[in-house]
């Protein structure tokens, strides 16, 4: 006898089945589980048993063994309480066998029989639909979570009892239905008309916005660099359903997902403290979880006082910023979870924040430097723009609010996508941070003229061979807000700009 759950331990790889095998002989009494179970799923035994009997089912005492496979992969977590004690019901014949072909079955028992919630429903419902499951047993609370996925049938139920009744045909269940994923709540974001000045520094941002480009800001305390920050994922453009159940399933293995929040609507933001550790940065642990660059998945990890963050902390970003991923190594296998992000940093140019304005600044060149480094030069290659955020005037702030609104600029926004959406329709990329070297090629030609700025920009600037190839893309999409089909020199000349920054405060170091 069997049934199946997906293992919520391997999603981060690939949805692998595990099927959970049931059997019973004649001997001592006992309830047996193998297959390379951590202790939650060793305790199941107990809950498990104490659930079927508070469900009503009577068991004569007799030899249990199951066995989840394949025994290679390490089970973890409370999912395959419901598999479990439905495998040992078709083993004790209270279910036939053939009945369970076909089904999955996810979710936590508790002692008098009823369902819990589990993590990680979205993903394991994806995974059902990839194995050629045509039904999805869940908890209720997580039955619209499922529900998300199309081709597989997604039932909740609410206890035991329920589940075994509609496997053994006793009664029907309506599948769940998620509604209209289409559509969601529109998101409230705050207005880029309410920064005063710093006309730069929101074209630095919409530039980063329309190619979807690494952004680093610079300047003194108050100058209004988180204020930018904040409001960069209102000029992004809106989910597609595809990006939202991308992000909804990272979400749900998280354990994120709640009550009627059953699909992300809104792009991420995530803002982590300075303190953060790297394991939590980029996900980990004995049982690997998502960290906050998958969270922020197709959407904007916000960085703020970027010195401040340990350099093991920033080291651990190179590889998910170049590739987009997080790959993650355990004893147990790989776990790969996607990390397509949009970082925005800020940062005050020294400890105590007014340099290189003399009259202020208090540190000494020592200070400065050690407070420089501790932002490596391959972490800085890999930010395509980096812009200095100044002290907003006392003009500014009275003056009246006459700097476009965030509806203004996202329209912008909006228009450079379609074009590189069209551009790279029968492509592997989306936008043009995506390019790699052969894109580069095929889609930032360059002229006679703006090939030679590029070549003594190479040679005057000591640029690296990624950071040429970064400012092309971040050319290239200055092309595309102004509809212009090739890259000029006053493209390259905008995109150079936003790597001078470097000379001035790194260069030296």
């Amino acid at each position: 006898m069997f049934s199946t759950v997906m293992s919520a331990s391997v999603l981060g790889v690939e949805s692998r089945p595990v099927n959970v095998e049931a059997d019973i002989t004649d001997g001592l009494p006992s309830f047996t589980m193998v297959g390379f179970l951590s202790t939650q799923v060793r305790e199941a035994q107990e809950r498990v048993r104490t659930a079927l009997k508070n469900s009503g089912l009577r068991m004569e005492p007799k030899k249990i063994t199951v066995n989840l496979s394949p025994a290679d992969v390490k089970k973890s977590g409370t999912g395959f309480d419901l598999a479990i004690a439905v495998a040992v019901a078709a083993a004790y014949g209270k279910i036939a066998g053939e009945r369970l072909r076909g089904f999955l079955l996810a979710g936590e028992l508790n002692l008098n029989g009823r369902v819990l919630p589990v993590p990680g429903i979205l993903p394991i419902a994806a995974g059902a639909a990839q194995c050629g499951c045509h039904t999805c047993i869940v908890p209720k609370e997580n039955e619209k979570e499922g529900a998300v996925i199309s081709g597989v049938k997604i039932i909740g139920v609410s206890t035991l009892a329920e589940a075994i009744a509609y496997l053994k045909g006793e009664r029907a269940l309506q599948p769940a239905c998620a509604g209209n994923m289409e559509e969601g709540v529109p998101a409230q974001y705050e207005d880029f008309a309410e920064i005063s000045g710093q006309a730069a520094a929101r074209r630095a941002a919409e530039v980063a916005a329309a190619g979807f480009h690494n952004l680093l800001m610079t300047g003194p305390p108050g100058a209004g660099k988180s204020m930018l920050a904040k409001r960069i994922p209102g000029i992004l453009p809106p989910l597609s359903l595809k990006e939202k159940i991308e992000i909804s399933k990272i979400y749900s293995i998280a354990g994120m997902l709640t009550g009627d929040r059953y699909l992300v609507q809104e792009r991420p933001f995530r803002a982590p403290h300075h303190s953060i550790t790297a394991k939590a940065m980029v996900g980990g642990g004995g049982h690997p979880r998502p960290g906050e660059v998958s969270l922020a998945h197709n959407g904007v990890l916000f960085l703020d006082e970027l010195p401040e963050f340990s350099r093991e902390t920033l080291e651990v970003l190179r590889q998910p910023l170049e590739e987009r991923r997080v790959c993650i190594s355990r004893t147990a296998g790989s776990y790969e979870y996607p990390a397509n992000i949009m970082l925005v940093a800020a940062m005050n140019p020294c400890p105590c924040g007014y340099y290189p304005d003399m009259e202020k600044c208090t540190c000494t060149h020592a200070q400065i430097q050690r407070y420089l480094n501790r932002i490596s030069s391959p972490l800085l290659d890999r930010i395509d723009i980096t812009i200095e955020v100044p002290a907003v005037q006392y003009r500014a702030l009275g003056a009246a609010k006459t700097g476009e609104t965030t509806e203004q600029i996202r329209e912008r926004v909006l228009q450079a996508r379609r074009i590189q959406e069209q551009r790279y329709r029968d492509t592997p990329f989306r936008f043009n941070a995506d390019l790699d070297q052969s894109g580069i090629r095929a889609y930032c030609a360059l002229g006679r003229s703006e090939g030679k700025i590029m070549e003594e920009a190479f040679e005057k600037l000591d640029l690296s061979a990624r950071t040429y190839y970064r400012i092309l893309k971040v050319a290239r999409t200055i092309a595309d807000m102004e509809g212009s089909g090739n890259i000029r020199s006053r493209h390259l000349q905008e995109a150079l700009c936003y790597r001078s920054i470097h000379r001035r405060y790194w260069i030296n170091r």
